[in-house]
């Protein structure tokens, strides 16, 4: 409904829940697997199980600690967007192009976060694979990303299917959050500035 993986991380605790109900017979990556079933991807799953930047191939997972002095900017607009939706906007196929951009983008956004050079993400969160089509349902995107990086952002971009929208920085984080306010012009609008969460999946006892 905002792009947080809000779904994931509750099949994730009804998981974990269960599993301590019944003595801790699973290990966290069971528990993963589990929830990637229920889910249907591991994208989401996989940050909620283990904490900081996961990379996912099948059900290989790859984590990466990242840095308290990267902050995350999330403006959460008071619209919801349906997922189903979401993904019925996309077209079925894209350019070859826009394949390659964007791949390369993805690769260095994993490697910006493996190596903790964070300021090599500028510019490696332009997307051509799903934000510009969904930018009609969520007509405030493009001007609030363009408000956050003149802020000193080092990128935005839609969280998930939306309606959040994140901004990456290592400094002004007040600043950005102020920027994307008057850029989205919604008096519904909240803001958020957050770090990541390197422990993931934690039973209190």
């Amino acid at each position: 409904m905002r792009g947080l993986g809000s779904s994931a991380t509750i099949r994730l605790g009804v998981l974990a829940g269960l599993n301590r109900i019944s003595g801790m017979l699973l290990d966290r990556l069971s528990i993963f697997r589990l929830c990637v079933e229920l889910e249907g991807h591991p994208d989401n799953a996989a940050p909620s199980s283990f904490g900081g930047f996961t990379v996912v191939r099948d059900r290989i997972v790859q984590h990466f600690n990242v840095s308290s002095g990267l902050y995350f900017v999330l403006l959460i607009p008071g619209f919801e967007i349906e997922t189903p939706a979401a993904r019925k906007i996309l077209p079925a196929k894209i350019s070859r192009v826009a394949a390659v951009e964007s791949c390369g983008n993805a690769c260095a956004i994993a490697a910006a976060f493996a190596s903790g050079e964070y300021e090599k993400l500028r510019g490696a969160f332009v997307d051509q694979l799903h934000q510009p089509f969904r930018t009609r349902l969520i007509p405030i995107l493009p001007r609030v990303i363009a408000a956050a990086e003149k802020a000193g952002a080092l990128g935005a971009f839609l969280s998930g299917s939306g309606s959040t929208i994140c901004a990456v920085t290592v400094r002004s984080a007040r600043k950005i959050a102020l920027a994307m306010q008057n850029a989205a012009k919604l008096k519904s609008a909240r803001v958020i500035i957050t770090t990541a969460d390197n422990r993931g999946m934690q039973i209190k006892h």
